[in-house]
């Protein structure tokens, strides 16, 4: 699905795989955060995803008009999983209205694993 916004100069459209890189390459730079995470299908191992496939990391779902994001990310021992997970939602949430103008309704960050040195 895509988001349309039409302007004096003519229509706007934003798909979600944008909104989803944009999430995943802001969330990516908060500190703490190792990377973004996907659950395997088969046999629901969650594993760390390259830079290139972070996008998949995030699910984007429109609702009346209304975007809602759920980030999977996992994080560095020792950090303060509540407020990465806060830093994050209020990051992802205002870069993206700053870059496309579109106000996420919900930013839900899960964190999948915790990587230990």
């Amino acid at each position: 699905m895509s988001m349309i916004t039409e302007t004096k100069y003519g229509i706007i459209e934003v798909t979600d795989n944008v909104i989803a890189n944009i999430a995943g390459a802001v969330a990516m730079r908060c500190y703490g955060v190792v990377g973004m995470t996907q659950k395997g299908t088969r046999d629901g191992i969650v594993n760390l995803l390259k830079k290139e496939n972070m996008s998949k990391g995030v699910r984007v779902a429109q609702k009346d008009g209304a975007v809602s994001l759920e980030l999977h990310i996992m994080v560095e021992h020792g950090v303060n999983i509540a407020a990465i997970g806060e830093n994050i939602s209020s990051t992802v949430a205002y870069m993206i209205e700053e870059m496309t103008g579109i106000i996420p309704k919900k930013v839900q960050v899960c964190v999948d694993g915790i990587r230990v040195d």
